[in-house]
């Protein structure tokens, strides 16, 4: 596997994926390898002291959730820290906009997922009128300068945005009316911004051509196949970063004590029923 592509200066386009799903043993397989590699990348990040923060935007109903759980499965939350903000206070809308987002930022060997973002200014808050068009603008004409700098303090920025067809967004969305696992999902903000299709395309367009710079660029990942843009994402992200395996001492486990004299407790503990 190449290591990294980071000399490349803007976000490659990427043309909707056809063909077929894989099913779920290919998925299954094809994640299982990746998962690997990622645990070698949370073994390089706690030995080098790397910064790596990963920003995920895109529509409603686009995958980010199950995207960043895909990642995160089978490595340490003490490495890999999701942030997803909720709205902000009364407090913090008294502040710098994108002061409230500082304090998440990797520190050495940790690596920062952003389920959404500081750039709600430039989406759901532009389109649902949070903010002014002036407060929009300012932000855009300034979140590329505080993104150099966050760069050049030595954090890995990758920024993705999910991409999703009008079709397979109304379908999802659906979907989650009767599923008591995702109806927690169907936000009234989501209702609100549901008919508001093409003012979130004028908005995603603007975000990303005000912000796709050589030093933060934006990758887009077409997601109305789940599973696809799971293993696609994954792949991307472990070829962008040059991080390399960790020699590590064999694992040999030391012998067992013996018992020297215990004898199991007397005690009733209180144990769950055992119903499946």
């Amino acid at each position: 596997m190449a290591k990294s592509t980071r000399g490349k200066k803007s976000a490659p386009k990427m043309e909707k994926p056809d063909g077929a799903v894989p099913n779920r043993k290919e998925y299954d397989g094809e994640l299982k390898k990746l998962h690997v590699e990622l645990i070698k990348l949370q073994q390089w990040v706690q030995a080098s002291g790397a910064k790596i923060c990963i920003v995920f935007e895109g529509r409603d109903g686009a995958g980010k959730g199950g995207t960043i759980k895909a990642i995160t499965e089978r490595v340490s939350p003490r490495v890999f820290r999701v942030v997803a903000l909720p709205a902000p206070t009364e407090r913090e809308k008294t502040q710098m906009y994108i002061q409230r987002y500082l304090p998440h930022l990797p520190a050495g060997g940790e690596v920062v997922i952003f389920d959404r973002s500081w750039y709600n200014r430039a989406g759901v808050e532009r389109v649902m009128g949070f903010c002014t068009d002036a407060q929009v603008k300012a932000f855009l004409k300034v979140i590329p300068a505080v993104e150099k700098a966050i760069v050049d303090s030595g954090v890995i920025l990758v920024k993705y945005w999910l991409e999703v067809s009008e079709d397979e967004q109304t379908r999802r969305l659906m979907a989650r009316v009767d599923d008591g696992r995702k109806i927690w999902k169907l936000s009234p903000m989501d209702m609100k911004s549901y008919s508001r299709w093409y003012d979130y395309s004028r908005a995603r367009d603007d975000m990303i051509q005000a912000s796709d710079t050589a030093w933060a660029p934006w990758y887009v990942a077409h997601s109305d196949n789940k599973r696809r843009a799971r293993l696609n994402i994954i792949s991307h992200l472990l070829n962008l970063i040059p991080y390399k395996d960790v020699p590590r001492e064999k694992i040999k486990f030391p012998k067992r004590q013996k018992r020297g004299g215990y004898r199991e407790s007397n005690y009733t503990f209180k144990e769950i029923p055992e119903r499946f």
